[in-house]
């Protein structure tokens, strides 16, 4: 695969070539390779097979996570989310010590203790990481959800983009069951605080535990405003927003 430099940017297919873009650019790449039915069928080629039934369901619990984290997921996320996180997928389906290659999951490798070092304090906007933002001790009830953050003074202890006014905290409970596709989101009501000097102390508790059985996640979301006139104004798409996974239970 090669990086395209050029004036003219090409997309689609000549001869035997494939021109296309990515995150990253354009690109160029060759035509050929083996046929789908030698892969799909040859004995040589079982190793591919299995990889590629692993792959394609570590995919799909990477998009299952994401829709269960529905809005809160929408407000805080970078363009290369997907692909990172089904990197951390594939080191979680590693960890399944009883289903055979090829068959290797996440719902399995998270009975592993090791999928929770793996896993616990991702966050789902590399740009704004919680750790880079809030300067507090964060501690989670895994029995109902609560989140109590440390006594902490926003204008010294907050990372905060230029123009933010108000930020907003609100914390997510998820049930998800990566071997049926089942999962429950419960969330706490958004609160509100000026980017103004004086000392909070958040404690932020779901409306409800969820209903689902699973694996247990705990999320934290912070939102960064610019109020005119009494409206909010969310600054720059949410480029400085932090969704983080607090905790698993």
């Amino acid at each position: 695969m090669a990086k395209l430099k050029s004036l003219i940017k090409l997309e689609g297919s000549m001869e035997d070539l494939t021109f296309y873009k990515g995150t990253d650019g354009y690109f160029v790449r060759t035509k050929g390779g083996v046929s789908k039915n030698r892969i799909m069928n040859d004995p040589a080629f079982a190793r591919t097979r299995e990889n590629g039934a692993e792959f394609g369901s570590i995919t799909a619990s990477g998009k299952l996570l994401r829709t269960a984290l529905g809005p809160m997921l929408f407000r805080a996320k970078d363009s290369k989310l997907t692909s990172r996180l089904v990197k951390v997928m594939a080191q979680i389906k590693n960890l399944d010590s009883v289903s055979a290659r090829g068959a290797r999951n996440v719902a399995d490798g998270l009975n592993s203790s090791s999928s929770i070092s793996i896993f616990e304090g991702f966050d789902f906007n590399a740009r704004a990481t919680l750790g880079s933002v809030l300067n507090s001790i964060v501690s989670v009830d895994t029995a109902n959800g609560a989140v109590r953050i440390s006594a902490y003074n926003p204008m010294e202890q907050m990372r905060s983009p230029e123009g933010a006014t108000h930020f907003s905290l609100q914390v997510g409970f998820l049930r998800i069951d990566f071997a049926t596709g089942v999962y429950d989101l419960t969330q706490s009501p958004e609160e509100v605080y000026p980017l103004t000097n004086g000392t909070i102390s958040p404690v932020l508790t779901p409306d409800s535990e969820p209903t689902a059985t699973g694996t247990g996640m705990h999320f934290i979301l912070i939102e960064f405003f610019q109020e005119v006139n009494g409206v909010p104004y969310m600054l720059n798409n949410g480029a400085f927003n932090v969704l983080h996974l607090l905790k698993m239970s």
